[in-house]
Order: structure tokens, then sequence, then C-alpha cells
């Protein structure tokens, strides 16, 4: 099966059903991009992550003398927002990943290795990547050597990757097209630039996109390598034998967690904002006019609010009519509202009425379910991912003469931070002792963060008493009162 860049290079050489230069495809694949339903969800999950709501945007509107809507500015118009999003997506992240990740292999001197490479700031990033494939649909990592010739890695914002994928399952990468703005001074004025890479096996080529199209980037290299190494005092451009890009997905469909709970996130904050909008707006009662001493309502209006009192004439009068809220239907809507957003946003709602009376450690899995279902599926997606990782970290091992790890297997293990009932845990642990091995038992106890660390010092203080006393109570004497 032809690559997509062999189908470029076949289209370009063969010059029959398009004139196209690479440049040019360059230049549409970007256009496109740039006006994609993927890339605006991108950005729209990100929005409602930090709280820039739909509602923000909303404009209080009554029927004019026409019939058409206009906007109405002298009427309470509230816009609440609710980080219903926020909530969800940090609390998936912390549910998978807010625990650091564990790396397991047979080879002591890889497994040193590795835990130097996947440090603390690795996991830090990792925890980054999840949020934004989550708000995002997938993320992706950018493998680099910095400055120092240190492997580095760094998160590239989706809604700037176009990827050219090999298979129909997106799984492997023929090329990659980076689409980003910088600012830039010219003289004294700013100006936004924007900036196209497009990165494959052979090096990435630059360029600067205008409205007359693609031109070659000279100021940052017009093309070069995937990294730069000094041999003899001279540099050398070297390129990986994969796209230094690494895709890291919510879910197979690479679909983002604001496509599913959008609609009713937005529901839910003009409903609440339009019954702020009626208690602010609407009195406890209708005025009813007669004969009023005036010339329109809104000087009514403001004699009631300055001076409660209001001049009518002959027989007339002001009577009023009351009226009621139905708070209760609204209430009862909004209930609704939110279970649906944490039903289909896959997450716990932990003002739930279930969580009271301490729940049991059953009870509890049931409440995480549907957030473990989400967590599964995340986590079988960034395990593929931290493979194709792991190609480049063991071609970096054998470049830089570490050794050759090609061969050994790597486990990662996701750790992650479960709600349990710490009572029915030990219960459990003390009820499997002789049936299940120490380590097992230690591991899963709530209070141990470590469970190796724990495991030595429970040998310590085994041999430590053992040492001291020899297996007798100390001071004691052999029954004729000698000391022992």
């Amino acid at each position: 099966m032809p690559t997509e860049t062999q189908r470029i290079i076949d289209i370009i050489e063969s010059g029959a059903r398009s004139a196209m230069t690479l440049d040019e495809i360059i230049r549409q694949e970007v256009q496109d991009w740039l006006m994609s339903d993927e890339r605006r969800w991108m950005l729209t999950g990100q929005r409602y992550y930090v709280g820039d709501h739909d509602i923000l945007r909303r404009k209080r509107t009554a029927i004019g003398e026409d019939g058409q809507l206009i906007e109405v500015t002298n009427l309470a118009n509230n816009k609440l927002v609710h980080a219903f999003v926020r909530k969800l997506v940090d609390q998936k992240i912390g549910y998978l990943l807010g625990k650091p990740l564990s790396i397991q292999t047979e080879n002591e001197q890889y497994l040193d290795l590795l835990n130097e490479i996947f440090d603390k700031s690795f996991l830090r990033l990792l925890k980054n990547l999840g949020k934004e494939a989550v708000n995002k649909g997938k993320a992706w990592l950018h493998v680099y050597y910095d400055e120092d010739g240190q492997l580095s890695f760094k998160k590239i914002p989706s809604e700037e990757i176009i990827p050219l994928w090999r298979d129909a399952a997106h799984t492997e990468l023929d090329a990659v097209i980076r689409v980003y703005e910088i600012e830039a001074y010219e003289g004294k004025r700013k100006r936004i630039i924007t900036k196209v890479e497009f990165w494959d096996t052979t090096g990435v080529r630059r360029y600067e996109l205008d409205n007359e199209g693609l031109i070659p980037d000279v100021e940052a290299g017009e093309a070069g390598g995937h990294f730069v190494v000094v041999q003899n005092g001279q540099e050398q451009g070297m390129n990986w034998q994969r796209v230094p890009f690494v895709c890291f997905k919510y879910n197979d469909e690479e679909l983002p967690l604001i496509r599913a709970v959008k609609s009713l996130v937005d529901e839910y904050d003009a409903r609440t904002s339009d019954h702020s909008n009626n208690l602010e707006d609407l009195p406890n009662s209708i005025y009813v006019l007669k004969n009023y001493d005036g010339q329109d309502l809104g000087e009514f209006r403001r004699n009631m609010s300055l001076y409660r009192a209001v001049k009518v004439r002959d027989e007339g009068g002001v009577d009023t009519l009351d009226l009621k809220i139905d708070t209760e239907a609204t209430e009862k809507h909004l209930d609704r509202l939110r279970k649906d957003i944490y039903e289909f946003g896959r997450g716990v709602d932990t003002q739930s009425e279930r969580f009271g009376n301490s729940p049991s450690g059953i009870a509890l899995k049931f409440l995480y379910a549907d957030l473990d279902m989400d967590a599964n599926i995340m986590e079988t997606e960034f395990q593929a991912s931290l493979e194709q990782l792991m190609w480049f970290v063991n071609a970096h091992l054998a470049n830089t003469g570490a050794g050759d790890f090609s061969g050994e297997k790597v486990e990662f293990i996701f750790n992650r931070d479960i709600l349990i009932n710490e009572n029915d845990a030990i219960t459990n642990i003390r009820n499997s002792v002789g049936i299940l091995s120490e380590e097992t038992l230690v591991a899963q106890h709530p209070w141990v963060t470590d469970v190796r660390e724990e495991l030595e010092r429970i040998r310590r203080e085994r041999e430590g008493s053992s040492e001291t006393y020899g297996g007798l109570p100390p001071d004691s004497d052999d029954g004729n009162g000698d000391e022992v």
C-alpha cells in the first residue's frame, strides 16, 4: 500500500491529474485545516476548560415593533458559567495520571536509564498531554535534542498539527505539517507571522505563509535535519528513521470530551442565567395603572424607584397582579441536566446523594464505573503511544553508546488514584494473611506509597528486633536470679 508521501510524490511526478507542487499541496492542507470542524472543536474544548463558554457572548433580546428581535440593554443579562468541563477533565486526569507512572523491566541497567529519562519533569508532561488529549481529542509529543544535546520532549498544541497518516487506523505517520503563529517586529510595527513546517523522514522544510502562498523561511533555514550533531567541529544535520512526533489519543475516534457535553452545559448555563434574570427583573407583582398622571411607563418606573409613589388623576389608582416563578420546574430541569452531564461525560458527581453515609468498596466501584471505563480506553491509547515513544528512546540509547535495549520488554503501569473505603481495604488485607504473599498485601494497603521501601522497613525492623533481644524479652533472667 503506497504511503501518503509517496502518493504526493507520484502526483507531482506524473502531472497527469494535478499540476500542484509539494508546496502548493502543503498550502492547501493548511487552508483546509484552519477551516476544519476538527480544529474548531479542539479550540472549543480548550475554551470551555478555561471557562470561556458561549453564554458569555449571549445578548438579551426582545421582539421589537416590527416583529424582529432587537437587543435589550436595560434588562438584566446575567451570564453564569458552570465549569463542568474543567471538573470532568481534571477528574479524569487526576484519576489516571495523578499518581507517578511506574516502569518495570527485568534489566536493572535499562531501568536506571529509563528512570533518568522519564523523570518527574516527564511525568508532569505526561499529565499535560492527558489534559490536552481529553480537551482536544489527541495530544502531540515532539521528540528532539535540546541545546545541551539531551534527549527532550515537548508538547505541541494539537490545533497546530496536521498529520499525514500512513494507515486508516492512524497508527503510523508519513509526515506532519505544523502551522503556528508568532509575533515579530518590522521596524516599529508588530505583526503576526504564520509559520509552516513540513516534517517527514528526510528532514524538515520551513516556510512562511502569506496571501501569495508559501515562502521559504530563510531566517530559520529553508530545510534541515531533525537534529544537529557536531563532528570534527562542524555541524551536521541528522534524521530519525521515523517522523519525530507521537500522538496520544483520548479515544480511538480522536473525539474530545466537549463534543459529548457541550449542548448540555450550554443549556445549564442558559437556564440558570435566565432564572437569575427573572429574579432580578421581575418584581413580585405587575402594576395595573388607572388614569396615570404621567407621560410614559419609563417615568412611572422612575417615580416608583425614587419616591415610592405615583400620581394618578380623578378616580385613578394602582393595582397589582401577583407573579409566581416556577422554581420547582427549573430545579428539576437542572437536576436532570446535571445527571446527563456526568452520565455522558463519564464522570463522578461528588454531590450525588449516593456519596453519603460512607459507601462501601462495592458501592464506590459502581459510582466510579463510568470514569473507570473511560480511563481504560484512554490508558489503552496511551500505552500504544508510549510504545511508539520507546522506539526513539531505544534509538537514542543505542546511538549514544548506552547499549542496545531494543529487545528488552518494558511495562508502564498507570497507578490510578482510586477512592476506596479504607476500613474495608484493611480488613480484607488482614483476612488475607497466610493466603497471599506479604508483598501483595503491602502493595494493597492504602497507607503505603512505596512498596519496596515499606518491605525494606519491615525487614529492618525484624532484623533489628532479633539482633537486640535474641528472641527473648529484654532484661530477663534464667529463673535463678541471674541475668541472662
